[in-house]
C-alpha cells in the first residue's frame, strides 16, 4: 500500500523502487531487492543486484528496510562466522532489466540456513517481498522453513535450467570486460601454465559437468535444448566428507589447503610399484595412478602418509572419477567441449589443472577442458533472471 504524504493523499509507487508491497500490474518491473538463491546440499548461494541508478526520488521514497539490507550486503565482506561476499568476483554496471547496477556473489554454509531466515526476518525482508525465487534441492527442503520463519513464500526453480541460462548471461556480460571463459595451457607444468580465454559466444554442442556436493553432467545443444545424461554421487561433498575423516579437518578451505602440501603418490599404488616402471604397450607412465589409496593396505606406508597426503589421495581419487565420467560422456555423444564448474572448484587449481590435463591426454588432444570465473554460481544467477522475467510487473527480457 502506498504511503500517505504530509498532505495526507498517497504517492503513487515510483518505477523500479517501491515503497511497500507491489500490487499485481502496479509497474513495470520486479520491486528491489532483486535476489536469486541456489541452495545446495552443502552450500548455498545468494546473488544480489544492488542498482545504482537510484534517482534522488526513489531515494527518498525507499523503505528503511530497503536502505537497511543494501548497506548489510554491499558495506560487509562477511556474514557471521560463515558468510562471504566474493568481492573478487562482483560485476560492475550491469545492465538488468532496464536498470544499472553491480551483482553481488555471497556463500554460506547450507547448514547455517535458519541463521540467514532470522537475519531476513530481523531486518524486515518479508515487508519488500512476499516471495523469493530459489533453486536447488534445499529449495524444496527449506520451503516450509522460509515461510515459517521469514514470512517468504519460495517461487522454486529447476536448477538445470537455472544453471544453463545462469551460464550464458554471465558470459554474455563478459566479466568486467575480461572473458568469463578460460582453459589451461600446459597445466603440469608450473614454469609454464598459462590461463587462456575462451570465446565461448558459439560453443554448441557442449557437455557441462556441475560439480556440487554430487555430480550432475549435462548435453547442451543450445540455450534451450539440453539433457542430463549422467552424473555421480562421488563429488565436492564426499571430498569433504572424507577429508574430514581422515584429517579432521573442518572446512572445504582447510581441506583444500592441506591438499596442497601433500603427495598423493604417498597413498596411491601407481603403474611402477606393479610394473616396476612404465606400461610401455598402453603408453602407461609409471607414475599413472593404477589404485587410489592402493597402498594403505600395507602397514608401513598408513604410517609414514600424512594427513596432507590423504587429503591429496582423496582429491586427486574424485576428480579423476568426475573426469573418467566426463570423457566417456563426451565421446559417447561426440561432444568437443567440456566445461566444468560448480563449487567444487573453488580455490581448487589442483583438480582444475587434473582435469585440463586428463581431458587432453587421454582423448590424444581432442577434448578441452573449459573453466568458468563465477563457478558455483549460475544457478543463483538463474534464478535472478527468472525473478525478471517471470514477475507479474515485468515481461519477458531477452536475455
Amino acid at each position: 500500500m502506498a504511503e500517505p504524504d504530509k498532505n495526507g493523499s498517497e504517492e503513487p509507487p515510483l518505477d523500479g523502487e517501491t515503497v511497500g508491497r507491489p500490487r499485481l500490474g502496479s509497474m513495470s518491473r520486479p520491486p528491489f531487492p532483486w535476489f536469486g538463491m541456489d541452495i545446495g546440499g552443502t552450500l548455498a548461494k545468494l546473488v544480489y543486484y544492488e542498482p545504482t541508478d537510484i534517482t534522488r526520488d526513489e531515494a527518498e521514497a525507499e523503505r528503511d528496510s530497503l536502505k537497511v539490507i543494501r548497506k548489510y550486503l554491499t558495506s560487509n565482506v562477511a556474514y557471521g562466522k560463515t558468510g562471504i561476499r566474493d568481492t573478487h568476483l562482483e560485476m560492475k554496471n550491469l545492465a538488468l532489466c532496464g536498470r544499472t547496477g553491480n551483482l553481488h556473489f555471497i556463500r554460506f554454509p547450507t547448514a547455517g540456513m535458519e541463521r540467514f531466515l532470522l537475519m531476513g526476518h530481523e531486518k524486515n525482508f518479508s515487508s519488500l517481498h512476499t516471495t523469493f525465487c530459489a533453486t536447488g534441492g534445499g529449495a524444496y527442503r527449506y520451503e516450509e522453513d522460509f515461510l515459517r520463519i521469514a514470512g517468504l513464500q519460495l517461487n522454486k526453480l529447476d536448477e538445470l535450467d537455472c544453471l544453463i541460462h545462469g551460464i550464458h548471461y554471465i558470459d554474455s556480460n563478459k566479466f568486467n570486460g575480461s572473458s568469463e571463459c578460460y582453459w589451461y595451457k600446459n597445466p603440469t607444468r608450473e614454469d609454464l601454465c598459462e590461463k587462456m580465454p575462451f570465446d565461448f559466444r558459439n560453443p554448441y554442442p557442449y557437455i557441462v559437468v556441475n560439480i556440487g556436493s554430487g555430480v550432475s553432467i549435462l548435453a547442451v545443444y543450445s540455450q534451450d535444448d539440453y539433457k542430463r545424461i549422467s552424473g555421480t554421487s562421488l563429488g565436492g561433498g564426499t571430498f569433504l566428507g572424507l577429508c574430514c575423516l581422515l584429517t579432521g579437518c573442518d572446512t572445504f578451505e582447510d581441506a583444500i589447503e592441506m591438499a596442497a602440501k601433500g603427495n598423493s603418490n604417498n597413498v596411491d599404488k601407481l603403474v611402477k610399484d606393479i610394473y616396476g616402471g612404465d606400461y610401455t604397450r598402453f603408453a602407461l607412465a609409471g607414475d599413472t595412478v593404477a589404485s587410489s589409496f592402493g597402498n594403505m593396505h600395507i602397514k608401513e606406508k598408513r604410517e609414514t602418509a600424512s594427513k596432507e597426503d590423504l587429503a591429496r589421495a582423496t582429491l586427486v581419487t574424485i576428480t579423476n572419477n568426475i573426469g573418467s565420467i566426463a570423457r566417456m560422456c563426451a565421446l559417447t555423444e561426440k561432444i568437443e567441449r567440456v566445461v566444468f564448474v560448480g563449487n567444487f572448484l573453488r580455490v581448487n587449481p589442483i583438480s582444475m589443472k587434473l582435469l585440463a590435463y586428463a581431458m587432453d591426454f587421454w582423448s590424444n588432444g581432442q577434448l578441452k577442458a573449459l573453466f568458468l570465473e563465477h563457478e558455483g554460481y549460475f544457478g543463483a544467477v538463474g534464478a535472478l533472471l527468472q525473478l525478471t522475467k517471470t514477475s507479474p510487473f515485468e515481461q519477458p527480457i531477452d536475455q
